[in-house]
């Protein structure tokens, strides 16, 4: 149970400082902030993974900065798409 709450507060933080750095805050609220960062870290896993780096290792600052930019790829795609 504590990983799931840890894994949504983390989706939540990077979810946020990647809608700060894309310039969507206004559109996403809290929910999809959560939604937004935990893809983001499933994303920036994969992508750090494929670069021989290590994914997210649990609740820290390196498992952030793979979140959000993880969260920041997202939100790249989907402005693409969108536009």
């Amino acid at each position: 149970m504590t990983g799931i709450l840890l894994w949504i507060v983390l989706g939540g933080i990077a979810g946020w400082i990647a809608s700060l750095i894309m310039n969507t805050d206004g559109q996403q609220g809290l929910v999809l902030n959560v939604v937004v960062g935990i893809v983001g870290a499933m994303i920036g896993g994969f992508i750090f993974g494929l670069l021989g780096e290590s994914p997210v290792t649990g609740f820290n600052l390196y498992s952030l900065m793979v979140a959000v930019a993880g969260a920041v790829v997202l939100l790249m795609i989907v402005k693409t798409v969108r536009n």
